[in-house]
């Protein structure tokens, strides 16, 4: 804590993400110092994260005071100063293994033995870079998306020797920054990119077998079942659907692609068990049958409310302004 009784944090590696982050936290009650390859860097990306806010204060998305509380408690550090007292560091220096090896032997050679050390890693498994850890078991996952001041998702993902005690101590840091966390194992491509790449090797294919250009298969995505995502996951619309239904449709998929599109076991061992969503009480969230009208209701409140939201903000500047 420093002498403002403020939790002090810091952010290895200042530019995109690690200055989102460093932003995001700062605004959620902690001193926040940063650091980078060298002072200098650190230094001028701090100064471009208080520019930042100015602008995002102005557009209104962060609050009015967010600039002055940003420049009051970001500072730009060495690696090694910046780490020093802190009780929570987060990495976010490049995707390669070589370099966050070296960043976080620096860590935790420099950090108190009991600071909590995260990584922002998309795609390096946890146990593989908790090898450069001294005391691996107070290092994970703490994956933010990027804009990492605006994307409200954290993945927060344990190795095998992470001490549990950890995790719930990280998900009230993320959550004071007013995100929500979940949980995954540390497995290849963790969650998020597990299911992002999916979708987007899919629309490739769909594109290379000439089904439907990259403009209309980005037209369906974002007004059809990604127009749900924001307030359901892929569970509950199947739960909501009718995993009957899901189960037929996997079938028609299969006189085409019998591989690609082979029925879930988890799928099919429901249909077979008579739990098929929300209709009948059960599924893969067990949402009771009593509770079905109002979710339906709030289902129906917040898709015409995300309509009047997407009306208001105009499509997305894409495509060339037309003249």
């Amino acid at each position: 804590m420093t002498d403002n009784d403020r939790p002090v944090y810091a952010v290895i590696g200042s530019g995109y993400m690690g200055g989102g982050i460093a932003q995001s936290l700062a605004l959620s009650g902690a001193d926040v110092r940063i650091a980078d390859v060298d002072l200098a860097i650190a230094q001028s990306n701090r100064e471009r994260l208080i520019t930042e806010a100015e602008q995002f204060a102005a557009d209104g998305l962060f609050p009015a005071d967010a600039p002055a509380i940003i420049a009051e408690r970001l500072t730009a550090a060495t690696i090694e100063d910046a780490v020093a007292g802190a009780s929570f560091i987060e990495e976010a220096v490049p995707e390669k293994i070589e370099i966050k090896h070296a960043t976080l032997r620096r860590i935790s050679e420099a950090a108190a033995p009991d600071a909590i050390i995260g990584s922002n890693t998309s795609t390096i498994l946890i146990g593989k870079l908790a090898e450069a850890v001294v005391n691996p078991e107070r290092f994970l996952g703490v994956h933010f998306s990027n804009p990492a001041p605006f994307i409200p998702g954290v993945e927060l993902i344990p190795h095998g020797a992470t001490d549990e005690s950890v995790l719930p101590v990280v998900e009230a840091i993320v959550a004071a920054t007013g995100k929500e966390t979940a949980r995954v194992k540390d497995a290849t491509g963790f969650v998020l990119n597990r299911l992002q790449y999916a979708l987007f090797h899919e629309a490739t294919q769909l594109v290379e077998e000439g089904v439907a250009t990259p403009e209309d298969i980005d037209t369906i995505v974002r007004t059809t079942f990604g127009f749900r995502l924001p307030f359901f996951g892929p569970f509950a619309i199947a739960d909501m659907a009718g995993l009957d239904v899901y189960a037929f449709c996997y079938a028609s998929l299969q006189t085409e692609f019998p591989e690609r599109f082979a029925t879930p076991k988890a799928l099919q061992d429901l249909v077979d068990a008579g739990k098929l969503g929300t209709k009948s009480g059960a599924g893969f969230l067990d949402v009771p049958a009593d509770r079905t009208p109002e979710l339906i209701a709030y289902r129906n409140r917040a898709y015409v409310a995300m309509k009047k939201l997407v009306d208001e903000l105009g499509p997305a500047p894409i495509h060339p302004a037309q003249s």
